[in-house]
This record gives C-alpha cells, sequence and structure tokens, in this order.
C-alpha cells in the first residue's frame, strides 16, 4: 500500500483499528518507471535519416495534408503561412519543424498520489495498459463485450501491477453504457480505482472538454492549467489526414496543457507503403504536421511523437505483430524523435494470436523487447492486448505485466561497482568450492535475480502434483487473487461527492445514445 493511502486510512480509522487494519492490509509495491542505463539500438544510418527529413518535408510542401471539417484549424496553418486549398494544406518547407521547436522535450505527468507521477522523456519509459478493445477475454467467459464491470476490474488490475506505472485510458470499451456517457464512468474509474496517472478521452472535443473539467475537480483548476495532468492518443487517419473529431479533443487538450501523442496509425501496405523507408518518410510527414498543428494551438504544449506501425498478411489483409519489418520501422522512428528532441511512444504487448499461447508469447516478446531498444518513452498496450488490439485479455494482462519487469531488469544495464565486481566472493569460495552459502550471495540473493510472480519453475514432479497448470491457468489465478487482495486507495471524500455530482450534470444532460 502507498504511504498516502496508508496515511489516509490511519488518519480516518482511530488508534487500535488503524494499527490493525495496517497489519491485515495488502501490501504492494509499484516500480517507478525505468530510466534506461542501456544503449538504444539504431538501425538508420546518417544518410538514410537525411534521405527521409528531406522526403517527409517534399510531402508536406508539394503533396500536403487533409484537414477536413475544420475551418479553424485551416485559418490557423493560412494564418502560420500555409498555402490552405480547400481542405488541404501544404506546408512549406521548415515551416513544421521550426513549429515543433516550441514542444518541450519531457514533461512530468501528475498523478493525485504524487508518489506515481511520471517523467515522459529522456531516457525514461512509462508502460501503460492496454487501449481500446471492445471485447474482453478470460478463461472462464471466453470472448465476449466489454462492459463496464471488465473496465473496474482491468484499472484495479492495473494498479495493482508492480510493474506498470500508468493506467491507461480506454484499456477497454464499455458497450453496456451509452457512447455519449461511458467517457464519464471510465474516466471516474481511472480516478477512484486508482491513483496512478491516466488518460483522458478523445472520441469527441466535448469529451475532451470533460475530461479537462474532471481533472479541475479532482487537482484543482489552476493546478491542471499550471501542470499536465493528462496524456492522451490522438490518431491521425493515415494517409495523411486529420480529421476533425481528433483535431478538436487535440485542441482541447492543447490548450489546456494537457499532452496529446501524436500518433499515426499504420499497417504498412494499406496506410504506408510496403517499403521501410517509405513507410518511415511517411511517418514523419504526418507527425511533423500534427505536432506543430498542437504548437499553433498553444505554443509549449507537450505532445509524444507517436508510431503505431503494423503490416499486413498479403493473403488474409489481416495485420501482423512481431515482425521484423515493424522492428525496423521503430528503431528508425525512434531515432527520428531522438533528432527532433521529443518524447517517443511506441511499441506494446502486440500480438496477432487469439489466445494468450505461444503465438502470442513470440510475438509479444518481439513488440515489447522493440520497444526497450528503441528508445521508447511512452509505451501505450504494455500488457493486455489480444487479437490484433480487438481483444483485452484478463490473463494476458496478468501474464504481459509480469514480463514487464524484465524490461526494468534489462533497462538497468551492468553494474560495475564493488560490490558488482564480486571479488571477495570469488576469494572466499576459491577453486572448486560453491557460492550458495557465501557472504557475498547472502548480501545479494534477495535481489540479484528478477523473479517472476507468475511462471512456474516447480521441478516436474512437484508442477504435476499441483494439477499440472499451462500459464492461462496460472494467470487466472492470479487475476482472481490480485482482484481479492484489492483495496481502494485513498481519496479526499469531498473530491468524491464533486466527481459524482459533476457525471450526474453531465449525464442528465443529454439522452442516452448507443451509435
Amino acid at each position: 500500500m502507498t504511504d498516502t493511502a496508508t496515511s489516509g486510512r490511519r488518519g480516518r480509522g482511530g488508534g487500535g483499528a488503524a494499527r490493525r487494519a495496517e497489519r491485515s492490509a495488502v501490501s504492494f509495491e509499484t516500480a517507478k518507471y525505468i530510466e534506461r542505463n542501456i544503449p538504444n539500438f539504431e538501425v538508420l544510418t546518417e544518410e538514410a535519416l537525411e534521405i527521409i527529413e528531406t522526403n517527409a518535408e517534399i510531402i508536406l510542401e508539394e503533396i500536403g495534408v487533409n484537414f477536413p471539417d475544420n475551418p479553424a484549424a485551416l485559418q490557423r496553418w493560412r494564418d502560420a503561412g500555409a498555402d490552405v486549398d480547400g481542405e488541404r494544406v501544404r506546408i512549406p518547407k521548415g515551416l513544421a519543424r521550426e513549429l515543433c521547436k516550441t514542444a518541450p522535450s519531457e514533461y512530468t505527468q501528475h498523478a493525485r498520489n504524487p508518489e506515481r507521477n511520471v517523467v515522459v522523456g529522456g531516457r525514461n519509459l512509462v508502460l501503460a495498459p492496454v487501449y481500446g478493445p471492445p471485447f474482453v477475454r478470460d478463461a472462464a467467459g471466453g470472448r465476449r463485450y466489454a462492459t463496464l464491470a471488465d473496465f473496474q476490474k482491468f484499472v484495479k488490475l492495473a494498479y495493482m501491477s508492480k510493474w506498470l506505472h500508468h493506467s491507461g485510458g480506454t484499456v477497454c470499451e464499455p458497450t453496456d453504457v451509452p457512447v455519449n456517457k461511458r467517457h464519464l464512468d471510465m474516466l471516474y474509474a481511472h480516478m477512484t480505482l486508482s491513483d496512478k496517472p491516466f488518460m483522458g478521452s478523445v472520441t469527441e472535443p466535448s469529451r475532451a472538454q470533460d475530461s479537462v473539467d474532471m481533472c479541475g475537480v479532482l487537482f484543482g483548476e489552476d493546478f491542471v492549467q499550471q501542470n499536465t495532468v493528462m496524456t492522451s492518443l490522438i490518431n491521425i487517419n493515415s494517409p495523411m489526414t486529420f480529421d476533425d473529431v481528433m483535431m478538436g479533443a487535440l485542441e482541447v487538450y492543447a490548450q489546456n496543457n494537457q499532452a496529446c501523442i501524436i500518433s499515426p496509425f499504420i499497417v504498412g501496405g494499406a496506410m504506408a507503403p510496403v517499403s521501410v523507408m517509405g513507410t518511415l518518410t511517411q511517418v514523419l510527414a504526418e507527425v511533423l504536421a500534427g505536432i506543430a498543428y498542437s504548437q499553433l494551438c498553444r505554443k509549449g504544449a507537450p505532445v509524444i511523437f507517436g508510431a503505431f506501425v503494423t503490416s499486413i498478411d498479403m493473403n488474409s489483409g489481416a495485420p501482423t505483430f512481431g515482425t521484423p519489418e515493424a522492428s525496423h520501422i521503430t528503431y528508425g522512428a525512434g531515432q527520428l524523435a531522438r533528432r527532433m528532441g521529443l518524447p517517443f511512444r511506441s511499441a506494446g504487448s502486440f500480438c496477432g494470436s487469439k489466445l494468450p499461447d505461444a503465438q502470442a508469447a513470440y510475438e509479444t516478446s518481439n513488440s515489447l523487447n522493440m520497444g526497450l531498444l528503441s528508445g521508447v518513452n511512452f509505451m501505450l498496450h504494455a500488457c493486455g492486448w489480444l487479437e490484433g488490439g480487438l481483444v483485452s485479455s484478463f490473463e494476458k494482462f496478468v501474464m504481459d505485466a509480469d514480463q514487464l519487469g524484465v524490461l526494468h531488469h534489462l533497462a538497468r544495464g551492468v553494474q560495475i561497482d564493488e560490490n558488482a565486481q564480486a571479488m571477495d566472493a570469488i576469494r572466499e569460495v576459491g577453486p572448486g568450492g560453491h557460492y550458495l552459502g557465501c557472504a557475498h550471495t547472502q548480501a545479494n540473493f534477495k535481489s540479484a535475480f528478477w523473479k517472476s510472480d507468475l511462471l512456474d519453475y516447480k521441478p516436474y514432479e512437484t508442477w504435476q502434483d499441483d494439477g499440472a497448470r499451462d500459464t492461462q491457468a496460472l494467470a487466472s489465478i492470479r487475476v482472481e487473487k490480485m482482484l481479492n487482495d484489492y483495496q481502494q486507495p485513498a481519496i479526499d471524500p469531498g473530491i468524491v461527492e464533486a466527481l459524482d455530482a459533476f457525471v450526474a450534470k453531465r449525464k442528465a444532460a443529454e439522452p442516452d445514445s448507443f451509435m
């Protein structure tokens, strides 16, 4: 339990009762966001980077990008010096890159528990769960449409997961709640069931404004205007179209000093060329235009250079994940983001499998390691993704969340201090001995090796006696245990009352809509 939550309970519970509650409370730890101590993997040469940057500028100047149904955006571009012809915006060479220079190289996203604050950018990596699936899956109920109860369970699992730093956004789409009101319930769950940072709604500009207003209740209106309390996802409708819904949400967040991930949605061969260089060129052109537009809305608004990239199976047309081409594009996009001095978003627990099986494990492992080595600063979809992003899986959520610990340990790099050199241990044991009982082992064994909280390392006979359970079965047990152990973090009752009133008022303001 966090210090903030514990002290809150102690203050309300009184002497003996509080001490008894503290002794019986479930204790869990949340790791700090990753601070890399390893080099990034760079796949592109200086020549390749310069070609991509030159060609992206040609795209912006000669081909242009579309801003449909958004007269205010067209006027902003016109005032900035772009050539606007109908909905097409052609941006003179160098203009977009110059506008991008006012975006910060890193920013702090504040959580309602300050111990959970994250710094996005630099050498840091922030991990957030899956985002957007309309379906959920668990071993007991199979595949089904997601409900608000499912959403709340995922928020609780994210809160209880040691290696996750962020509560995320639409962890699944609760289809039993009206489309025009479900964002209120999702935000309320993030704000009250967790004290980790979270994302806002982007499905309509008024819902983005609701997100800002609810944060004003949670943090205070002045605090929200002076600090970043949300990081939200703005997808570009690739190729090179900036639709009015997403841009409307971007405008709200930028004008209120809230962070946006400007992210092309690329399926190679469908929304971008089949070649790595061609795709990277389009990605850079789209990101340049999107980030530049955020700075036209408010100079200094925090943004992230995003790249969601996959390819398609040319036989079925289905997206593929964990492929070498996606890795090349992600590595290259990371280099481009660093050259712009901007935080980078990409990668995740991507897979195309229908079940949390071997295919899911292989593809997810490739995708997660790619994210670590490419220099990603904000990794959305870090756990729970299944079936090409159509499904949030409870079992895979905890399987992935457990493996995120590996990224933390890899990112530490190799220690070289006196303790790590272990010369005293080597002298103590000498030739022919063993290290199990030596002083160095005794002093370091608790922290020397990463330890899974899920995977089975028992001898065969013990595993057989325990029911011969596979990883999915172990994950089902862990989901149940984590939900049973969950304890809601303390929150000011006055804030909860104000949030309840805000949600009730907004829901009453319009009829339900499921369209």
